[in-house]
């Protein structure tokens, strides 16, 4: 039998997006809202709870709006052969979802990214919803399975978190590396 829990992540495998459905109208207001918000309560639940994420005091949760696809270069008004012009196919070597993450960061300085997840995404704009921590709260210091992070700084910014460890190439044990016995 499953849990409630496992109904919910079966639901996000594929958010119906159709015309007046509850996604659909969530995206309208994301993207009517500003780039960066703090949110009451986290939107998948199941994912917040996988990720670290405790309904008590010392987390919050925001909702980061990050454009799509590659870097928006400047067309160079000066000569060069169309295959010079470097335009098109410059990618930034940080995933979307990293970068959600870091510009959090920069505007809750007082606190530390734990990690985040995928909300959505319209023709413009990839959305995820970021767990942070605050490091100096009194149920955060008294809690022994997350007060690790009180000895962490600008972990985000370090490659830490899930997508900045998968960015670095961390994820694989096997690949790349050599095998220690």
């Amino acid at each position: 039998m499953k849990g409630l829990y496992q109904y919910l992540r079966l639901a996000w495998k594929k958010p119906v997006t159709e015309y007046n459905s509850p996604q659909w109208r969530r995206l309208i207001e994301y993207r009517a809202g500003g780039a960066i918000e703090r949110v009451d309560k986290p939107l998948r639940p199941d994912r917040a709870r996988a990720l670290g994420y405790k309904a008590k005091q010392g987390f919050v949760i925001v909702r980061a709006r990050v454009r799509k696809g590659g870097r928006r270069k400047e067309r160079p008004n000066k000569g060069r052969k169309p295959s010079r012009m470097g335009v098109n196919k410059i990618t930034p070597k940080k995933s979307i979802k990293r970068i959600a993450e870091e510009r959090v960061a920069r505007k809750y300085p007082n606190m530390e990214v734990l990690n985040s997840y995928w909300v959505g995404k319209d023709g413009r704009y990839h959305y995820y919803e970021v767990i942070l921590v605050d490091k100096s709260h009194p149920s955060i210091v008294n809690d022994k399975h997350i007060n690790w992070i009180m000895n962490e700084k600008g972990r985000v910014f370090r490659g830490r978190t899930s997508a900045g460890k998968k960015g670095r190439g961390l994820r694989n044990k096997g690949k790349g590396a050599e095998k220690v016995r």
